[in-house]
C-alpha cells in the first residue's frame, strides 16, 4: 500500500463518484405516474396535482392542517388489554404490533386531539390506514368512547375521520363488539344536541362502515374514496355478474343519496368550518384575523367631532 492506494485514488473516487439523490425527495402517484417532488406533495396534503388523486396521509398531519395554526393538544385514550386471545397466524400478534408502532410511530390504529378550527372549538378523531389497515379494535373502540366523553364534557362538537379494512381479526369477537360500543358513543353526542361530523377517507370498509362511520349528522367524503361493508370483488364473486362502473366509490354514493358531499382535500378545512358553525347556529367564521386597534385611535373614534371655530366675518366697506 502506498500514498497512491491510500490518498490519491479516494480523492478522485469521491470527486468523480455519482451523488445519489435521496429516495424519499421525489412520490410516484399512483394513479397518473407522475413523479411529485416531496415539498409540493406536502403543501398540497398528499393529493397529485396533476390528476387530483388523494394519497394517504397521517392522522398528525391531517390536524396540523385541520386546526387553526396547527395547534391541538392529544386526548388521552385508555390502553386495552395486549393480545387477549393469544392470537397467531404467520406471526404473534404483540409483533405485528411492534412492526406497525415502528413503521407508524403511533401508539394504535385511532389519534383524538382537541382545538379549534376557525376559532370553532371541536374534538377530532382520525384513523390511521397504514397502522395494521386501520383496522378496528378495542383501541379504536376506547378512542371514539374517549372522544365522545370529551366532546360531551366541553360541549363541543366531534369530527371523525374514518379510514379502516374492517374490524381487527386478532381480536376476534372483542372486535366485532366495537360496533355496538361506538354506536352508544354516537349516540352520547346526539342525546347532548352535539354535532357529529363523519369525514370517509379512502378506504372505509367492513364492520366500521357498519357503524359509527355513517351515522353522521353529515357524510362527506374524499374523491373516489372505496366506501363499502363487502369490496366489489367480494360481491362479483358472489353474485357472478359485473358491477357498474365507480360502483361502492364516493361519487357513486353521492349520486345515490348515502353521501351528502364530495368534498377534495385541501379544500376540506373550509368546509368543515362551515359546516360546524353552521350546525351550532353561529355566524359564518371571519376570514384571516385583523390587527387590534389601536386604544388611542378608538378612543379617538368615538369621541363626538368638534364643531369647527366661526372666523369672524370681514368687514366690507358700502359705499
Amino acid at each position: 500500500m502506498n500514498w497512491i492506494t491510500n490518498y490519491v485514488r479516494p480523492r478522485i473516487n469521491s470527486i468523480f463518484s455519482r451523488r445519489d439523490t435521496p429516495e424519499n425527495l421525489w412520490s410516484k402517484c399512483d394513479a397518473c405516474g407522475t413523479m411529485l417532488f416531496h415539498r409540493e406533495m406536502a403543501e398540497n396534503l398528499n393529493v397529485c396535482t396533476e390528476c387530483g388523486h388523494h394519497m394517504g396521509i397521517t392522522p398528525r398531519d391531517r390536524f396540523t392542517a385541520l386546526f387553526d395554526g396547527g395547534i391541538f393538544t392529544e386526548v388521552e385514550v385508555p390502553a386495552p388489554v395486549d393480545d387477549p386471545l393469544k392470537f397467531r397466524d404467520q406471526k404473534k400478534y404483540p409483533d405485528r404490533m411492534k412492526a406497525a408502532r415502528s413503521k407508524t410511530g403511533e401508539a394504535e390504529a385511532m389519534l383524538v386531539a382537541e382545538g379549534e378550527i376557525g376559532r370553532t372549538p371541536i374534538v377530532a378523531a382520525c384513523q390511521d390506514f397504514s397502522f395494521m389497515g386501520g383496522s378496528m379494535g378495542m383501541y379504536v373502540g376506547n378512542a371514539i368512547i374517549a372522544a365522545a366523553q370529551r366532546a360531551v364534557k366541553l360541549k363541543r362538537p366531534l369530527i371523525l375521520f374514518s379510514a379502516a379494512g374492517g374490524a381487527r381479526m386478532q381480536e376476534g369477537i372483542l372486535s366485532l363488539m366495537q360496533m355496538p360500543r361506538t354506536t352508544v358513543a354516537v349516540q352520547m353526542l346526539k342525546e347532548a344536541g352535539l354535532p357529529y361530523i363523519v369525514v370517509l377517507t379512502h378506504p372505509t370498509t367492513g364492520g366500521v362502515t357498519a357503524s359509527y362511520a355513517m351515522l353522521g349528522d353529515v357524510q362527506i367524503a374524499e374523491p373516489n374514496a372505496l366506501i363499502c361493508f363487502a369490496g366489489p370483488r367480494v360481491i362479483e364473486q358472489t353474485l357472478g355478474e359485473k358491477l357498474p362502473e365507480g360502483f361502492q366509490r364516493a361519487e357513486y354514493l353521492l349520486d345515490h343519496g348515502m353521501l351528502d358531499r364530495v368534498t377534495p382535500r385541501p379544500q376540506m378545512r373550509e368546509e368543515l368550518i362551515t359546516i360546524t358553525r353552521m350546525l351550532l347556529g353561529l355566524p359564518p367564521a371571519i376570514k384571516g384575523d385583523l390587527p387590534a386597534p389601536d386604544p388611542e385611535t378608538e378612543e379617538a373614534d368615538a369621541r363626538p367631532p368638534e364643531k369647527a371655530e366661526e372666523q369672524p366675518a370681514k368687514a366690507t366697506k358700502t359705499k
